[in-house]
């Protein structure tokens, strides 16, 4: 068994390893990295993407082409640090593992001893998508009872409204509309966040298909299709239930697959009488007559097919998007075709290859104990309040895989979090970020090149072995390596907390052949069905087994029991006096071909050639307040104010703005993170946050 191998590709007197990107990105391309030199000594030469992946086949994208550029940056960490300046310099001097071992041992053990497990929290987030580095470390804070996190920045809110109507976050896999013939594109920016879908689209699209975007933003996916219809942000909902109003009116149900396969038509067909096109116009600002020919489309042509992803969810009633999409492929019978359905994730499909207990081991925890729950998207709350859930200060943080001052919300109130004496901060970091710069101790982390794994895709239905081409750098350490020396220090006996990586692996890989998996490269999850037709003869997870499109266990959580368009509180049709002081709504989108997220924008290569922060806004906007382009503005709202060169646009509606994030504020210190300006409003459901549900002003400096 070996995942190392000549190839055709690699350089003379090179060995080729294979490997799987990591990124948070539904690509989860496999790649390949040409090695020199043996142990210690060898130095990865090229990296490049695997042509026998059968998803990415070869191509990665800008940033990825290259990585190496990261892996052997100047500015990477390779030595554990301690801080001597004051909290948020970055002035950091180098210690040994030893003495940083000992010191957090020491300060860990007087926080439990004096305030309880409930004050150490565990900051992970998505930096890594591989098992073990998302998951490993459950184990010890199991073990421990320290608090954990709930809800997410991204999934768990689009998860459980496509729930709220199918039982389960399962849907279509994304590469199956190669067989539609209408594949609507709706908030999602295929071809920049997830270009190896593109060529599905475009092979249907020359069989005939049609494709249509909908988005607040006009986007480089926009610009490629066929027609783009944008609605105001925030209001998609109310496009649906026109959409439903539409079908219903004109006879387009699949009556038969309605009566088999769900609950609640008939109360849902009474709901959206209401939903007229021009009322819904009026929500929308799109044009009543566009709405109608978009139904009339998604009702008549078949195979039809919905791609939506992460956008949609940052919204107050995300949750409800996913809720209202998911009825209209079943109100038409789309689930009856191959290619005919809805796409968001296909992670659930792949997670099924799985078990995930085998890796956090939940069973660790102490008998009869529950951790303290905080929610993720809220840090700069409970970093900076004691009393927000009732339980102790929070004395401790340990930060992996994230940079939350530049991605959570409410970023200034992070840092007066952390600026806190009395919080001590650890983060395991491979550059000085934003939030790194705030830490107490900074910690070293191996790249993906350097470490085993396997990666789970949420955008096709391959997992990935990783296998390390090259030792660590330095004195880094993997994410599972962190967690097995902190539970050393922190004096713990469990054999557990201690178990090898392929160990864990051969525990957990139980839906695939984890030796052909680490041999191949990838396998294919199994649970998805052979038709690619998930839904074709029913067989959801809801308690009736039926798409509910009435929902009776929304109802006994208080939520609406139908698909239900209500607007944001922070928004202008949610809060008139807010909007007459923040008259703009925020858009803070990822649109950057050289960075991903917060990971690239630091480095040469990658985030100066995108320029720097900028806001966005139509001409119309930006002479009725004098201003050209470049002009400099302040952008305010009650959480913070940043100052930003203008960028006239025809991407945008009048009355919204956007600031693209990404950037860290290290290198632009008079433009913070965008996330200083956006709401941390909980979803509806799911724990998830409405960054899009953001209002600002804008004034000339």
């Amino acid at each position: 068994m070996t995942a190392t191998r000549t190839d055709a590709g690699a350089r003379a007197g090179a060995r080729t390893v294979h490997g799987t990107c990591h990124h948070d990105c539904p690509d989860s391309c496999g790649w390949l990295v040409d090695v020199e030199g043996e142990g210690d000594a060898a130095v990865p030469v090229r990296l490049r993407g695997n042509p026998a992946h059968p998803y990415s086949k070869g191509e990665l994208c800008p940033k990825v082409n290259r990585f190496l550029d990261r892996v052997t940056s100047p500015e990477r960490i390779t030595t554990p640090l301690r801080r001597v300046g004051a909290k948020g310099e970055g002035r950091f001097a180098p210690v040994s593992w030893a003495d940083a071992l000992d010191e957090i041992g020491t300060r860990f053990g007087e926080i439990l001893a004096t305030d309880g497990p409930g004050a150490i929290v565990p900051f992970t987030s998505a930096g890594n998508q591989g098992l073990l580095a998302l998951f490993f470390g459950e184990r010890l804070w199991n073990h421990l009872g320290v608090a954990r996190l709930t809800g997410a920045l991204c999934g768990l809110t689009a998860g459980a409204g496509l729930a709220a109507t199918y039982g389960s976050g399962r849907g279509l896999d994304p590469s199956e509309m190669r067989h539609s013939k209408l594949i609507i594109l709706w908030g999602t920016n295929t071809r920049l966040t997830n270009r190896h879908l593109w060529p599905s689209i475009e092979a249907a699209r020359a069989d005939g298909a049609e494709v249509v975007v909908v988005d607040p933003i006009r986007t480089i996916t926009a610009d490629a299709a066929d027609w783009f219809l944008q609605p105001l942000p925030g209001t998609d909902v109310a496009m649906m239930l026109a959409m439903m109003h539409v079908l219903v009116r004109d006879g387009l149900i699949d009556h038969e697959w309605v009566a088999a396969h769900t609950v609640g038509f008939d109360e849902l067909a009474a709901h959206v009488v209401e939903w007229t096109p021009a009322r819904a116009e009026a929500v929308t600002g799109v044009a009543a007559a566009d709405i109608e020919r978009l139904a009339q489309r998604y009702g008549t042509v078949r195979p039809a097919a919905i791609r939506t992803l992460i956008g949609p969810e940052h919204h107050e009633h995300g949750a409800m998007f996913f809720r209202a999409l998911a009825c209209l492929p079943a109100l038409v019978g789309a689930w009856r075709d191959r290619g005919g359905g809805v796409a968001r994730s296909v992670g659930v499909w792949c997670d099924e290859a799985v078990d995930m207990a085998a890796i956090a081991r939940p069973d660790l925890a102490p008998a009869g104990t529950r951790r303290r729950e905080l929610p993720m998207v809220r840090v700069a709350e409970w970093l900076q309040d004691a009393t927000a859930d009732g339980g102790p200060p929070v004395r401790a943080l340990v930060v992996v895989g994230g940079n939350p001052v530049v991605t959570v919300p409410d970023s200034n109130g992070i840092e007066r979090g952390l600026a806190r004496d009395d919080l001590f901060t650890v983060v395991h970091e491979q550059f000085l970020t934003d939030t790194a710069r705030w830490a107490d101790l900074v910690l070293p982390a191996t790249m993906q090149i350097e470490a085993v794994d396997v990666v789970t895709s949420w955008g096709h239905l391959h997992l990935g072995w990783n296998e390390p081409a090259v030792a660590p750098a330095g004195q880094s350490v993997s994410n599972s390596e962190l967690h097995r020396r902190l539970a050393s220090a922190l004096g713990c006996t469990e054999s557990a907390l201690f178990d090898d990586d392929h160990l864990v692996l051969a525990d957990a890989i139980t839906g695939v052949d984890l030796e052909r998996l680490r041999t191949d490269g990838f396998a294919r999850s199994p649970s998805y069905p052979a038709d690619g037709r998930p839904y074709a003869d029913g067989g959801f997870a809801t308690a009736s087994g039926r798409v509910e499109l009435a929902s009776d266990a929304l109802a006994a959580r208080g939520l609406p029991r139908l698909p239900t368009y209500s607007p944001a509180r922070e928004s202008r049709a949610g809060d008139a006096a807010l909007a007459a002081r923040f008259p703009f709504a925020l858009l803070t989108p990822k649109q950057h071909v050289r960075f991903l997220n917060s990971s690239y924008s630091h480095l040469p290569g990658h985030g100066p050639l995108e320029g720097g922060p900028y806001v966005e806004m139509v001409a119309a906007d930006a002479d009725r307040l004098g201003l050209g382009e470049g002009a400099l503005v302040r952008v305010h709202n009650e959480r913070a104010e940043v100052r930003l060169p203008v960028r006239v646009t025809t991407r945008l509606r009048p009355g919204v703005v956007a600031i693209p994030w990404g950037w860290w504020q290290r290198d632009h210190g008079d433009a913070p993170s965008a996330n200083a300006l956006t709401s941390a409003t909980l979803t509806d459901w799911g724990g998830g946050v409405a960054y899009s549900d953001t209002l600002v002003a804008v004034e000339p400096v």
